[in-house]
């Protein structure tokens, strides 16, 4: 059984920084929803689907939350580099802060450097927060023309977007889905004006 330390650790360093989106990670709103917040002791799953095998990985997760402790558990096995299973189970700290009406919001407590996060990722063995395994984001990994442009949006989609608006205006406003539909279009047509442009330079 491996259990994990709270030591310092230091950060990984690549010509490009690797993507916080598509790691595993558990969120705090994830665990809210599940109802593993709501007092005591409570416990649920969280599953992946994914790699060239298409493999599941899953997570046992275990939440106690009291007025003088509160904690989660993660419990998992999975296959070394040498072949071997290996089972990990360890305990998160969770701390929590008022919130403007009322209640409370948790927040994990990184088991490496302490910080408070609301999302943890998991990276070779340990969940810890994105600061420790110095991840960004795919929208900030994207340079030149892919940064302007964005996540391209297909003729598709803004076609589907169309066909779902009913109904312009309602009461004299542009309704949710128009507004959105014209977004969306106006971003296409940006995308398009981008591409041209780069490949007539």
């Amino acid at each position: 059984m491996i259990s994990a330390k709270k030591t310092k650790m230091g950060r990984y360093y690549w010509d490009k920084k690797p993507e916080a989106d598509s790691l595993k990670k558990i969120s705090v709103f994830a665990l809210k929803k599940a109802g593993l917040f709501d007092g005591g002791y409570r416990t649920g799953t969280s599953k992946w689907t994914g790699g060239f095998l298409n493999e599941e990985f899953s997570v046992g997760i275990s939440v106690f939350t009291s007025n003088e402790e509160n904690y989660m558990r993660l419990y998992y096995s999975q296959v070394g580099q040498n072949g071997d299973t290996q089972d990990f189970d360890y305990q998160i700290s969770l701390s929590t802060t008022p919130c403007y009406f009322g209640g409370e919001r948790y927040w994990f407590v990184c088991i490496f450097c302490s910080r408070r996060v609301g999302t943890l990722y998991k990276g070779q063995y340990y969940f810890a927060c994105r600061h420790c395994y110095n991840l960004t984001y795919k929208s900030r990994n994207l340079s030149g023309i892919s940064k302007l442009a964005g996540a391209i949006i297909s003729i598709r989609e803004v076609e589907r977007l169309e066909n779902e608006v009913k109904r312009k205006y309602y009461s004299g406003k542009m309704t949710r889905k128009y507004k959105n539909y014209l977004r969306k279009q106006i971003k296409s047509f940006y995308q398009l004006f981008l591409i041209a442009k780069n490949l007539e330079a």
